[in-house]
């Protein structure tokens, strides 16, 4: 089986040679929905002469604004068959945020659905005057703009499902996957074919993939993470199970019981919300065949880590990986068998990764010396959309530059020990709020919780903390003096904010911009 995944080279090719292993397996479970690679593979070739018949053609973007479906896997593979590159768009999106995208990207199709039919009449409409209209679920909102519209249920009807077969390179581009923007404003970040199909080989080298695993998918697949849960399950023909309702813990647990799911994979807030908000502990033992979870979409505390040790069943292995839109998803993990002797490091270098860490004169460090993190392999980007100039200032003959500082130990560990763009400067010291907010998180009190500074004229930054607070108990003043008693004076936040709970973007990463407008706007 590895033999042949080598010789994949696009990464519709995984669809393609799963569909002709295994055609009538089930591919994909949604709801009452359940598709064979088969039918996925009939219906996106389809899609792509309906693509290429209406003149899309290699290097012409296609976006899609679409929720985990069996339409969205459907398109995103068409969109590669007929050499177009597929843009995911977060469902989170508004039109003041969509309008300079779609002026950017210039897109020769929309594949969308009835749901974001008020987005785009709200949007500026002159921007996509020029672009094919799919949309599931049409209700007509968007008649009266002249637009060219048709249906899924039109576009397959086209063609007899065959293999295109198009020539593509592979180190064409593949997709644009835009930044959480969380820190800033999004980029779109360009990755081939290569970049993409390298990384999906080593991610399911590192968690042993087979045709048997199950995956249940509850990130969103515009997420470069969620979208590499499908692309590495479809490379081994295993089964996707999508759920889009989160905010029903329990439900997802059901149905994790129901359809045997051996693999899980979140982000930080997902398994604080996993542990906190979720019968997770009863469900110890109505999940035997969960062989593993995995973690990733930045820092996860220690607390955390323990907590989810302790709570999930014994078999079920917990990978800490690391990595970036950037990278195509995945630099690092950390192998199952350290998790408690390496807790605090994200592992090693996935295959075909290297990584180094540099100093300023972009040498590198020996170990134990904190750098910059830098990584170079076949998953690199090949840079910003229409960003020259941002392109230039993150990769360079060194490779990627993470903009993550941390460390690597004697035995080849790295540790990241949090960005250069988020040190605060408070009355003279220089302050990583990772570490402030580790401490928070180690109090028990809390599930969630973020350290920002915000301007000061005295001290150049004021801490201010928010936090969700884990029970009704728990109060501002016993955050505070936890902090005080395992933290330097200057390190204690000057003030700690119970919230409800914190902003996320649409991957369920903890948006910061939108915390720190949330904290001002309370000042």
């Amino acid at each position: 089986m590895q033999s042949k995944r080598k010789e994949i080279a696009l990464v519709h090719h995984f669809l393609e040679s799963s569909a002709k292993r295994f055609p009538d397996k089930t591919a994909l479970i949604h709801g009452d929905v359940r598709a064979t690679y088969g039918e996925i593979n009939n219906y996106s070739n389809q899609l792509c002469l309906w693509l290429v018949d209406q003149g899309v053609s290699r290097g012409d973007r296609v976006v899609l604004l679409l929720k985990n479906s069996l339409e969205y896997v459907v398109s995103y593979y068409a969109i590669l068959k007929a050499g177009g590159v597929a843009v995911p768009l977060s469902t989170d999106i508004k039109p003041d945020g969509l309008n300079p995208l779609l002026a950017g990207l210039n897109p020769s199709a929309i594949i969308t659905s009835g749901k974001f039919e008020r987005l785009l009449k709200a949007s500026d409409t002159s921007l996509i005057q020029d672009s094919k209209l799919i949309i599931r679920d049409y209700s007509s909102i968007l008649d009266d703009r002249g637009l060219d519209i048709t249906t899924f249920t039109n576009v397959l009807s086209c063609g007899d499902g065959l293999d295109p077969g198009l020539e593509i390179k592979e180190t064409g581009l593949a997709s644009i996957i835009y930044t959480s923007g969380s820190t800033g404003e999004p980029k779109g970040v360009m990755l081939s074919h290569k970049n993409i199909v390298s990384n999906t080989n080593a991610i399911c080298q590192y968690l042993h993939l087979t045709k048997d695993d199950i995956q249940m998918v509850v990130l969103p697949f515009f997420y470069v993470m969620g979208k590499s849960l499908l692309n590495t399950h479809f490379a081994v023909g295993g089964t996707v199970v999508l759920n889009n309702k989160f905010a029903f813990p329990a439900a997802v647990l059901r149905e994790m019981v129901q359809e045997r799911v051996t693999g899980f994979s979140g982000v930080p807030s997902t398994y604080a919300y996993l542990l906190h908000r979720s019968p997770l502990a009863s469900y110890r033992d109505k999940l035997p065949c969960l062989r593993y979870c995995s973690q990733a979409g930045g820092h996860m505390s220690r607390r955390l880590k323990e907590d989810l040790r302790q709570t999930l069943p014994s078999h079920t292995e917990i990978y800490i990986m690391y990595g970036a839109t950037e990278a195509s998803a995945r630099l690092t993990y950390l192998d199952p068998r350290q998790y408690n002797e390496k807790m605090d490091s994200i592992g090693k270098a996935i295959p075909g990764v290297t990584m180094k860490v540099l100093g300023s004169d972009g040498q590198e460090l020996p170990p134990a010396k904190v750098g910059e993190i830098v990584a170079s392999g076949p998953n690199i980007m090949q840079g910003y959309w229409n960003d020259p100039e941002g392109t230039a200032r993150i990769l360079d003959d060194k490779g990627y530059h993470t903009g993550d500082f941390g460390y690597q130990d004697e035995e080849g560990f790295f540790y990241v020990q949090g960005r250069k763009d988020r040190l605060l400067k408070v009355g003279g010291h220089r302050i990583n709020p990772q570490d402030i907010e580790e401490v928070i998180l180690s109090s028990g009190l809390v599930i969630e919780t973020i350290v920002l500074g915000i301007p000061d004229d005295l001290l150049g930054h004021r801490l201010v903390a928010l936090a969700t607070p884990g029970n009704r108990d728990c109060k501002s003043r016993d955050i505070r003096a936890h902090c005080a008693n395992n933290l330097p004076k200057y390190k204690v936040p000057g003030e700690v904010r119970l919230v409800r709970a914190l902003p996320k973007s649409g991957s369920g990463k903890i948006d910061r911009s939108k915390c720190i407008k949330m904290a001002t706007e309370q000042q």
